[in-house]
């Protein structure tokens, strides 16, 4: 490893040193709740690591940085995911810090994973090849599955191990489709996999040009799809969502999702960019993604717990996404070529302040009423009027309801798909949205119009309101001028090596 290799994994080696630190000052630090700062600020190293890379990607002009035997990339894509990461895991942080008291003295060990878990989002962000995307992804999973039984308790034990064990097997059928096309190209290199299928030539009696990549790809689309939480490989959500300690939730949700999309995104335009190909996989996409929006929002609708509701909510978030995925062949021109990763990048940045919003109301309230039940959040108007208004703000984004951040995602990514000729698409995500208004305008009308059940106040405290004060301002923000993250996204989405053929 050279020292250009370790440039370029600065802000994943300065985010594991920052985990391992706070394991060591855990064992001295008499006062647990200097962790979370420490935590907090120690994150601006990876960040100044990162804004880095990025001023060197400009003076560079080559829109790419190789290294780690051309096994890693660091372009503007993989930093856009690493400026993602790394504020997310910075709320995440700042949301927890009362709510870790519960955890006593395992709260140094309860950040670290955290920071160990973003450490492989980071790098899966930037990998290019399938052995080490594979380890990135297990270093992604394994802290959050030990981060899910937390609690110890047996609703936390039984997301943990449910967690572990669906991992795993969701981990086995995406290597076995790796060593599928593998076998089919006889490389693991992403760049390398293109021009190899290139030079065998694609069957056109065949889908995907050949039947044994075809299966590679369908078990890799079905172990990526467990990441992400899209149908039909959507069964942990729930109970995992329910059971974790909420701030993991919030973690899973938001962070983990954003790491599916990356390297998914990754993978098909790096790997698979031929026009035979990309069509069929767009075709795959499009089904998935009716299928995650349908399912998501009707189950969502009797729920009863606000965790278990999120959670279907996610799974339908999950085929919003997976439209802009679809989206991917469009041909009219450069700009809406990059429409479907660029929809799917600002729709990323647009949902993680409108769900860290969102969660982290939901933690501050269930923290002072130690229940997760929807009813339990009567009169938090009265209680709780800061909380309620963040959580109103982040169901109406959610929604996707002007002037919201999630009308503007929304409205991006479904006119990628109406570009692409999935006006179809479109029409079917206009509708699941509609849907979706049930359930999250009923949290609001218990808020609002429901008696409370007791007059005490809901307290906030200041890293809480800090956290959540960010994201509101960020909902409400890109709402109302999407720009700033919508170029943000269109830059990092540039970058990416989109090598389709015509």
């Amino acid at each position: 490893m050279t020292g250009h290799d370790l440039y370029l994994l600065s802000p994943e080696l300065s985010m594991a040193g920052l985990a391992t630190i706070l394991v060591v000052l855990d064992l001295f630090l008499g006062r647990k709740d200097l962790l979370a700062w420490v935590a907090v600020l120690g994150l601006l190293l990876p960040l100044g690591f990162a804004i880095s890379l990025w001023v060197g990607l400009d003076r560079d002009g080559t829109g790419q940085m190789a290294g780690l035997f051309d096994t890693l990339s660091v372009d503007k894509f993989s930093l856009f995911f690493k400026f993602l990461f790394i504020g997310t895991t910075a709320a995440v942080v700042l949301t927890s810090t009362d709510y870790v008291k519960r955890l006593g003295r395992l709260q140094g060990e309860y950040y670290a994973l955290i920071l160990f878990s973003a450490t492989g989002m980071m790098l899966l962000a930037s990998t290019t090849e399938l052995i080490t995307i594979y380890i990135a992804l297990e270093l992604t999973a394994l802290p959050v599955a030990a981060l899910a039984a937390f609690m110890r308790d047996s609703r936390s034990s039984e997301s943990g191990m449910k967690f572990l064990i669906l991992s795993a097997i969701s981990s086995a059928v995406l290597l076995y489709g790796m060593v599928w096309v593998y076998g089919y190209t006889g490389t693991t290199n992403l760049e390398e996999i293109a021009r190899r299928i290139g030079d065998v030539g694609l069957r056109g009696d065949q889908p995907f040009g050949g039947y044994a990549l075809l299966l590679g790809v369908v078990l890799m689309i079905a172990g990526f799809g467990f990441k992400i939480a899209s149908v039909p490989f959507q069964m942990w959500a729930p109970d995992v969502y329910e059971g974790a300690p909420t701030p993991v939730t919030a973690f899973l949700s938001v962070a983990s999702k954003a790491a599916g999309f990356a390297i998914l995104l990754r993978i098909f335009y790096v790997a698979f960019p031929w026009e035979a190909m990309s069509l069929e996989w767009s075709a795959i996409f499009a089904i998935l993604a009716v299928a995650s929006m349908t399912l998501g929002n009707l189950v969502a609708i009797p729920q009863r717990n606000i965790k278990r509701m999120l959670a279907y909510s996610t799974i339908a978030h999950a085929g919003y996404l997976l439209v802009g995925l679809a989206a991917a062949t469009s041909r009219a021109s450069e700009g809406n070529l990059l429409g479907g990763p660029t929809g799917i990048l600002f729709y990323l940045g647009g949902y993680a302040v409108t769900n860290m919003a969102a969660f982290g109301a939901v933690i501050a309230i269930s923290n002072k009423t130690g229940s997760d039940r929807i009813e339990d959040f009567a009169g938090m108007a009265r209680r709780a009027p800061l909380l309620a208004a963040v959580l109103t703000l982040a169901l109406v984004s959610l929604t996707g309801v002007p002037p919201t951040v999630g009308f503007m995602v929304k409205l991006n990514i479904f006119g990628a798909a109406v570009d692409s000729g999935l006006t179809w698409l479109a029409i079917a995500g206009a509708l699941n949205s509609v849907i979706s208004a049930y359930y999250y305008v009923r949290v609001v009308k218990v808020m609002y119009l429901s008696p409370p059940a007791a007059e005490e106040r809901v307290p906030s405290p200041l890293p809480m309101t800090v956290a959540v004060t960010v994201a509101m301002a960020g909902v409400a923000f890109f709402g109302v001028y999407p720009a700033p993250l919508l170029d943000f996204a269109r830059t990092a989405a540039a970058t990416l090596r989109i090598a389709l053929i015509f």
